[in-house]
């Protein structure tokens, strides 16, 4: 009879404590599970499925690894703010969050050029190496931190196409007035060889090449210049996007909502924004060798832009990062940062990447 009172005691006991800590254990997940409603404002259009897109993955890896507890509504340009505001809406708090490029902002600060990547730079794989290993990530957000905003990296177009032009680029003298669409300081550089730069979000741009406002316009690929449009009204295909070598965009977060999650949430939110970075790039390689296919067919006709015309834009190129570093301690560290970098990676990748790609293009249709 004692024994058997005692094993009841001793039941109850541990029967009590286990209640408590089912009672205390649910309000503990809870508390570290809070719900979460985030707004993110892209600069592209619906439309472009891969770059508009992204947002919309990362979004959805987020609701994923926190079972729905924290979300991400994603809005296109113009439902919230216009494409090229996106910075302006994180920084005063009218959204959260914005999925965008930081070269869109250089009227900010110059120095957020690099953020997605120079004229003559690096490379998709380059960009994000330096970004993560070479103080990329901690020279840009130094600079978005004042403007209360901290990016995280979230896609990356590898090398984009050069554009659709309505008539032949056989030298320098032909960009003489050419009035092209073309972001970052791509429009700075080329201004000095005579160019006429526009710098238009990308649902304004066919109607301008339509209306003649536009000679040439650049946009990503072949991917997303199909569905552009501009092969309807401009025939000349150009490669390679020298101004953009490896494009990366951003997550820009206003930094009080970033502070207000939980560790765990900021950990989850960054882990999106690398699947997110992976998911764009490889999808644009997937997309972008079928619509250039495609766009030949129907009329496209492919150039090269001749090696005066890069040799010149080079020059160009660096007189700029001159004068700007002159004048701005900010970029001239991103400058001389990518600099270093290139001195390491370069003879690395022409001993080796390059050359392996080089032959594999060389020796296609072989096997």
């Amino acid at each position: 009879m004692k024994d058997g009172t005692m094993k009841r005691r001793h039941f109850l006991k541990g029967a009590g404590l286990a209640a408590a800590a089912t009672t205390l254990a649910a309000p503990a997940i809870a508390q570290s599970m809070p719900e979460v409603r985030w707004r993110l404002t892209s600069s592209f259009p619906k439309t472009l499925d891969t770059i508009f897109g992204t947002g919309e993955t990362l979004a959805r890896y987020v609701a994923e690894a926190t079972d729905g507890k924290f979300r991400i509504q994603t809005f296109a340009p113009g439902e919230l703010v216009p494409g090229l505001q996106a910075l302006d809406a994180v920084q005063n708090g009218t959204v959260e969050c914005a999925h965008t490029p930081t070269y869109f902002y250089l009227g900010k600060d110059p120095a957020l050029a690099f953020g997605t990547g120079i004229p003559f730079g690096l490379n998709a794989r380059q960009q994000h190496s330096w970004w993560h290993f070479q103080n990329g990530s901690t020279i840009i957000n130094e600079v978005l931190a004042r403007f209360n905003v901290h990016a995280f990296a979230a896609g990356n177009s590898g090398a984009q196409m050069g554009g659709f032009f309505r008539k032949e680029i056989k030298d320098v003298a032909d960009l003489q007035g050419l009035k092209f669409r073309i972001g970052g300081l791509g429009g700075r550089i080329l201004a000095k060889l005579g160019v006429v730069p526009q710098q238009l979000a990308p649902g304004d741009v066919y109607p301008a090449l339509e209306r003649g406002i536009l000679d040439a316009a650049e946009f990503v690929g072949p991917y997303d210049d199909e569905k552009l449009g501009f092969l309807r009204v401009a025939k000349f295909y150009y490669a390679p996007g020298w101004w953009e070598g490896g494009a990366m965009l951003h997550l820009l977060v206003n930094k009080q909502k970033l502070d207000e999650l939980p560790a765990h949430y900021r950990a989850i939110l960054a882990h999106a924004c690398e699947a997110a970075n992976n998911w764009m790039l490889a999808k644009y390689d997937s997309v972008n060798g079928p619509a250039l296919r495609r766009m030949i067919e129907n009329g496209a006709e492919l150039r090269v832009f001749p090696q005066p015309v890069l040799e010149a834009a080079l020059k160009a190129s660096n007189e700029v990062y001159a004068e700007i570093s002159a004048t701005n301690a900010d970029f001239k560290r991103a400058w001389d940062s990518v600099q270093d970098y290139r001195k390491d990676v370069l003879p690395w990748w022409q001993l080796n990447e390059y050359a392996f790609d080089t032959f594999m293009v060389r020796t296609r249709g072989r096997s």
